[in-house]
């Protein structure tokens, strides 16, 4: 089967947009549809494409359509206002961070239309995006896989194939709970590096030519924490939500995740304290809090 033209991409938000720009760029046909009033008329305008302001209707006219939402409740809605248009041969690539399970439930609910599901999540946050450079993790079956590689090759460099589906979406959490790890040790020792009388731009330095380096000290630390902007793109209630997806996978295979456990705890603690809608990275506040000190700016 040829490669897909035509794609209906809902969710453009801070990464679903550069995403869908990105498949413009590309010279695929994109008809956008976002839940918040005039964003993807926005989207329309000012990067072009046409509006899918009915689902089931955009569906029936689209090869591929992608998903790029905040839950695997808000794909199941979407999926619900897409069914009228869903036929033989779809391929429905969910590129949200959802829960394995909740995925294969949809995936179930859809194969007797004939309805191919993928879960193809993404690492590298909204500049990745811009320049098509995400890191794709991958679920499925191959041969849909093969069909909408192209489509995957606009808006990522990286495309690991992890395995059946949900996958990804697994790969995902069990990344974001890595990176939230690394993140909540990191701040604590420049709290007490601080305290001890460290400037913690010169310990973020110190550990990104040395063996504490990660991806917290290389590019949140001084640019987000430090700065006092705390403003990545990323939210902290995504971040709960994934972490808890790790969790989910965690018990469904029957391993003890301790420090995973105490990961989640602290960001839903930070979530609780500093209240919705806030930067993952301001969960530096509840170590801060905690230690009775706010880290200084260089």
């Amino acid at each position: 089967m040829s490669s897909p033209q035509s794609i209906l991409f809902v969710g453009i938000g801070n990464m679903g947009w550069p995403m869908a720009a990105r498949l413009l760029g590309a010279g695929f046909a994109v008809a956008a549809n976002d839940v918040v009033p005039g964003r993807a008329e926005d989207f329309v305008r000012k990067v072009g494409g046409a509006l899918a302001a009915d689902l089931g209707a955009a569906a029936a006219q689209a090869e591929v359509i992608i998903t790029m939402l905040p839950t695997s409740k808000h794909v199941a809605d979407a999926v619900a206002a897409l069914r009228a248009g869903l036929k033989q041969d779809h391929v429905l690539i969910d590129m949200s961070s959802g829960a394995p399970a909740a995925t294969q439930a949809i995936a179930a609910d859809l194969a007797p239309l004939g309805v191919i599901m993928l879960d193809a999540p993404v690492s590298g946050g909204v500049p990745r995006a811009v320049t098509g450079e995400l890191a794709i993790m991958a679920g499925g079956d191959a041969a849909a896989l093969d069909r909408v590689e192209p489509v995957l090759r606009a808006m990522g460099t990286t495309i690991h194939r992890i395995g059946g589906l949900g996958s990804g979406q697994a790969m995902k959490a069990l990344n974001n709970l890595v990176s939230a790890g690394g993140f909540l040790i990191g701040i604590e020792a420049l709290l007490i590096g601080q305290q001890f009388g460290i400037d913690p731009g010169l310990m973020t330095d110190v550990l990104n030519a040395s063996t504490g380096m990660n991806n917290s000290t290389q590019k949140k630390f001084r640019q987000f924490v430090l700065s006092r902007q705390f403003n990545s793109g990323f939210g902290l209630d995504l971040m709960v939500k994934d972490l808890s997806i790790a969790l989910e996978v965690a018990r469904a295979a029957g391993v003890a995740a301790p420090f995973s456990n105490l990961c989640r705890e602290l960001s839903a603690s930070a979530q609780g304290l500093l209240g919705p809608g806030q930067d993952h990275t301001a969960l530096a506040k509840l170590s801060e809090a905690l230690a009775g000190v706010e880290l200084g700016a260089d």
